[in-house]
């Protein structure tokens, strides 16, 4: 199977598209550790695949800080060849300046297959190794963080 056309045929970009754009656009940008973003992005997108993810998800997790990051456009999400639900859950995903996490999650809930994203995302996040880097503070900081939106999303804490 052609990977490049995975997501949907029509014009619209493949998987392979979409991840080497993706990667493009966080080309320079490093983690909290300081470790290359697109360590991030693939994890996400494995973890989306791992978790039974169809190709639109999977897309969708490979764009799904481009926009929050201001990598890629509002515009360019809105004009890209990229399915109807990959826009969808990537504008889910995307938090608005001073939003509260309770209608940022509301909105995930309420987008189909954007919480399976979210989770990936958040299991990554919250990977013990890779928060185990960072400084004491920052770690609590981002381990009540995390938990406190799987709470919100109704995903049951790791390891359970």
């Amino acid at each position: 199977m052609d990977r490049t056309r995975e997501a949907g045929g029509g014009g619209r970009l493949g998987l392979a598209e979409v991840e080497a754009l993706a990667l493009a656009a966080h080309e320079g940008q490093t983690d909290k550790a300081g470790r290359p973003y697109r360590e991030h992005l693939r994890a996400v997108a494995e973890g989306v695949r791992a978790r039974g993810g169809d190709p639109e998800q999977i897309a969708a997790a490979w764009l799904h800080d481009a926009v929050e990051d201001d990598r890629l456009t509002w515009r360019w999400l809105e004009e890209a060849a990229l399915g109807t639900r990959t826009r969808e859950i990537v504008r889910a995903l995307t938090r608005r300046a001073g939003e509260e996490p309770e209608a940022y999650a509301r909105r995930i809930l309420a987008t189909p297959g954007a919480l399976l994203v979210k989770e990936a995302d958040l299991a990554h996040n919250a990977d013990p190794d890779r928060l185990a880097v960072l400084d004491p503070a920052t770690r609590e900081r981002l381990r009540a963080k995390y938990a406190r939106m799987r709470a919100l999303l109704g995903l049951a804490a790791p390891g359970r």
